[in-house]
């Protein structure tokens, strides 16, 4: 299943090469929220609230009103998620609170599902160069996404996988790297990360992955109608 995703930056919607270069912005963001109308899940993430410059509370508030959104950014206590759940999410991605000194902060896991459900926590796991990313994928830890990935899985119903190494470049993704974390877990994974065409969306959809892609679709090279 294709997860359609929109970035938030500045009150606009926005596409980052490798999390760092603006490739694409659009001050509206309705022309998108209509695409997406028809998608039943959507990804929604709050990168001000991820880098802690801010945050696009209203905008965030406002698409949850109208789209089925899991939103990411910022999530880094249990009153920050249960204030997104509150506007209208229908589940939370955490990323790098879930890790501390260099493993799984599992005590913020567990208390985490704990207050909001777990069936409500989306864990991000990225990965690049073999090895889990965190802090806007600048921060390296010495433990493998498989390993993050079954530490975390008591705690969420879904995660959420980001190939790194190729996000934003519209180069293909790594299905040998997402095929490890599915054979690491009973829990729904996402895959993120270079996916580019409908062949490896199918390819994904096949092995029970869903596939979340940006780049692809506001470039117009992955159309949405086929």
């Amino acid at each position: 299943m294709l997860i359609p995703s929109i970035d938030l930056q500045n009150g606009a919607v926005v596409q980052l090469v490798q999390g760092e270069k603006l490739a694409i912005r659009a001050a509206d963001a309705e022309p998108w929220i209509q695409k997406f109308s028809r998608f039943p899940r959507v990804q929604l993430i709050d990168l001000d609230a991820a880098m802690g410059k801010g945050d696009n509370a209203a905008i965030v508030s406002s698409i949850c009103g109208r789209l089925p959104c899991r939103v990411g950014g910022g999530i880094r206590s249990v009153e920050r998620a249960q204030a997104v759940l509150g506007a209208g999410a229908h589940a939370v991605i955490a990323s790098s609170a879930l890790f501390r000194d260099g493993g799984v902060d599992v005590a913020f896991a567990k208390a985490l599902a704990e207050a909001v459900g777990s069936e409500r926590v989306i864990a991000a796991v990225d990965s690049k160069g073999g090895q889990v990313v965190i802090h806007g994928w600048k921060t390296a830890l010495p433990i493998t996404a498989v390993e993050a990935v079954k530490a975390l899985e008591p705690y969420c119903a879904e995660f959420l996988y980001t190939h790194v190494d190729l996000e934003g470049l519209m180069q293909g993704t790594s299905m040998p790297a997402i095929m490890a974390v599915r054979e690491a877990t009973s829990r729904r994974v996402t895959a993120a990360g270079g996916i580019t065409t409908w062949t490896e969306i199918d390819a994904l959809d096949a092995a029970g992955v869903d596939a979340v892609v940006g780049m692809a679709v506001y470039t117009g090279q992955l159309p949405l109608d086929r």
